[in-house]
Parts: C-alpha cells; sequence; structure tokens
C-alpha cells in the first residue's frame, strides 16, 4: 500500500504502516539522489531511513492511541478511565483477600506485627498489636498480595515471625477472596449499562440504576411481564434484582425510582423507602447467595511441569469460577479454556489432561455441568490437581 497523510472519515483515523513511511523515504531519496543511489539494507542511508520510519511510525500510533482514548469503545487503560469519569464513574480497584485465623498462646502476649504464611508462601499481616486475652483468639488477617487470593481450611498455618507467646496460627474457614483490578472490557460494559436511556427500556434503565450504586459488584435483573408466576417463582408484572454489594438502602432507592409505576418487586431482601411527598414504599430485593464449587483436574506431567504450572492450573480455574455472573453456570469447557490458559507454548505443553470433575458444597464430583440458580453466584471452594 502507497503513503497517505493521516486522515479521518466515518470510519475513523486512518495512518500509514511503517513500510508505507519507509517506502515513501526510498521513493524520495532516489528521487532527490537518483536511481542509481544504492539503499541496500547494509547502507548507512538505508538504516538512516528504517530509523526515521520507526520514528515517525511510533508517532502515527501514538496519534492512533490518543484517538482511540476519545471514545469509550476504544479507549484502553487511563484513557478510558478518564473517559468514564464522565458518566460519574471510576475504575474498581484491587481489593485484597481476608482471612478469619484462630491463634493460639499465652493470655496478655501482644503481637506487634505477625505475619503468617500459607502453603504457596504468600503471606498473610494480622492487625498491629494484636493481644491475646485468652488462650485462643480469632483475628482477621489480610493478604500481602492484591487480588484473589484463595487459601482453603488449613493452609494458613505457618508463624512467620515467632515470638515467645504466640504459640499457634491457624485458619478454620476459607479465606474471602479479593478481586484483581478491573479490566477495560469489565468497565466498558458498566459504563455502557450505567449510560442505559431510561424511557429506552424499564429493566435497562433500572440496571443502570444499581451499576451507579457505590459498592455493587455484580447484578442481575429479571423480568416477568406475564400473568401468571414465573419458573423462578417471580409474580407477575414485577421485576426481581439481584445484587451483589453496595447499602440496601442506596440500592433499593434505584430500584424504586427506575422500575416504573405499576411494576411490582420481588426478593429476599426488604426495605421501606420514603420517596420525596413522603409516602412509604416497600422494596424488595435478593442478596445473592453462594454455591460452592469443587473442581479436580488430572495430569499427565512432562519434563517442562513445575509447581507454578501447577498453581497457574488451580489459580485460572478458581479465576473463571469467580467470575462468573449471577446465575453463570459453571460448565466444563469454561474449565477446560481456564486450563489451556495456563500452557504458555502449545507445541510443548508441560502436562497433558486426563480428567475434569465438578462438584458442589462438597458433593460427589461428575463431569457434567453445574447449573447455578437464578439468584446465586459460583463461588470456588477447591482447585486439586492429581499428577498422574
Amino acid at each position: 500500500m502507497a503513503y497517505f497523510a493521516p486522515y479521518i472519515d466515518d470510519a475513523g483515523l486512518h495512518v500509514p504502516t511503517y513500510a508505507d513511511i519507509r517506502d515513501d523515504l526510498i521513493a524520495q531519496f532516489k528521487a532527490i539522489y537518483g536511481e542509481d543511489i544504492y539503499l541496500g539494507n547494509d547502507s548507512q542511508d538505508y538504516q538512516m531511513i528504517s530509523a526515521f520510519s520507526l520514528k515517525t511510525y511510533d508517532t502515527m500510533q501514538m496519534l492512533q492511541i490518543v484517538y482511540n482514548n476519545q471514545s469509550t469503545k476504544t479507549a484502553v487503560g487511563t484513557g478510558l478511565s478518564s473517559r468514564v469519569k464522565l458518566n460519574g464513574l471510576r475504575r474498581k480497584t484491587a481489593t485484597y483477600s481476608t482471612c478469619v485465623l484462630t491463634l493460639t498462646g499465652v493470655p496478655g502476649t501482644t503481637i506487634p506485627a505477625g505475619i503468617v504464611e500459607d502453603t504457596q508462601g504468600r503471606k498473610w499481616l494480622l492487625p498491629e498489636n494484636t493481644r491475646f486475652d485468652g488462650e485462643t483468639l480469632e483475628i482477621t488477617a489480610q493478604c500481602q498480595d492484591l487480588g484473589a487470593i484463595e487459601a482453603p481450611v488449613g493452609t494458613i498455618a505457618k508463624i512467620s515471625n515467632p515470638q515467645y507467646g504466640w504459640l499457634t496460627a491457624t485458619n478454620k474457614v476459607p479465606a474471602i477472596k479479593g478481586r484483581p483490578i478491573e479490566t477495560d472490557e469489565e468497565l466498558r460494559r458498566r459504563q455502557s449499562i450505567s449510560t442505559a436511556i431510561p424511557s429506552q427500556n424499564m429493566v435497562n434503565s433500572t440496571i443502570a440504576g444499581i451499576a451507579s450504586v457505590a459498592g455493587v459488584t455484580r447484578y442481575k435483573v429479571y423480568e416477568n411481564d406475564t400473568n401468571s408466576t414465573d419458573e423462578n417463582g417471580i409474580p407477575s408484572h414485577s421485576i426481581a434484582a439481584v445484587v451483589e454489594g453496595g447499602l440496601d438502602g442506596a440500592v433499593a432507592e434505584q430500584i424504586y425510582l427506575r422500575k416504573g409505576p405499576g411494576c411490582g418487586t420481588y426478593g429476599t431482601t426488604t426495605i421501606i423507602y420514603t420517596n420525596s411527598d413522603g409516602l412509604k414504599n416497600e422494596i424488595r430485593f435478593f442478596r445473592p447467595s453462594y454455591q460452592k464449587i469443587s473442581v479436580k483436574v488430572a495430569v499427565k506431567k512432562y519434563a517442562t511441569y513445575t509447581t507454578a504450572v501447577e498453581g497457574d492450573i488451580r489459580r485460572n480455574i478458581a479465576s473463571y469460577i469467580d467470575r462468573l455472573g449471577i446465575g453463570g453456570n459453571v460448565t466444563s469447557t469454561g474449565i477446560l479454556t481456564a486450563i489451556a490458559a495456563s500452557v504458555d507454548d502449545a507445541l510443548h505443553p508441560p502436562f497433558a489432561l486426563q480428567s475434569v470433575q465438578l462438584g458442589k458444597d462438597g458433593g460427589v464430583l461428575g463431569v457434567a455441568d453445574i447449573e447455578i440458580p437464578y439468584n446465586a453466584i459460583a463461588k470456588s471452594e477447591s482447585v486439586t490437581v492429581e499428577v498422574i
């Protein structure tokens, strides 16, 4: 393709490629110095042309990025974060995993800055100046690393900084996982939902209102516009909102303001919302329940298999499950995709997958997909990798 000056049309900004710029400069050199000028790859003139072309192309690419960052559909990174601020949104930051630890020690002992390690070598930090008033103490520790760090029961037990009077530490419950920083795709989708046109669709408007509530992480709104109760138990001419995070009152307010007159609400959380006229309205919605999921994977290891690969398998599977939306089913296909993401070189994989089994609530494992209720969320309970 021949060189052209950058231009904008209905399709967006168009810029020349590196090859276009280089070939145009070669043509101009020949026009100035004659066709017999030597411009082989080993010539100094060609190397200078290549350097100029690369710098020019880099500038063009930055121009493309700046142009793309004018729209939330194409903006990335900090550009997208800046654009969504116009809609009152902020990118959700990463959060830390937490876990309740059971400590034993001598009454009266104070731990200035306790650290307990899990079986993966990650550090869990105790609150400053943790004190034993009795021989046993339950305290919430925070993982030192950001993100969705899992810690099954009994895996946080190694005291990193032993001191007199502190005897043992363990977790009798699994960790509550944090979350990684919100991705561009997640933020772009949330921005799209938050700007839904209220007059276009009542359900979309309600979703937009719920999405705007501070602290809300996942949400889904079901509508029953028929004259009878539907298969989910939602009464006729009603909506059922399932919302994770956010204050009850703030969620109820958005449902009331957006749902439309005459539309009923359904759920197990009930809030009395008082409108601007002083009238009290009963707003119902669901807080999601959590379906614990267990996964067992069997692999045959090859020479390049390491504990790091095994850790990647566990983390990728857990991440897939924990990122599912409300009512999102856990599928074998999704698990397989997560496992495949653990392989960097498909031509030389570190393992061969032998089997995948799924189960819920500590039940029997099987190969069938797991259906999640419409008002529930899948939560990874344990991921086991068996090496054959």
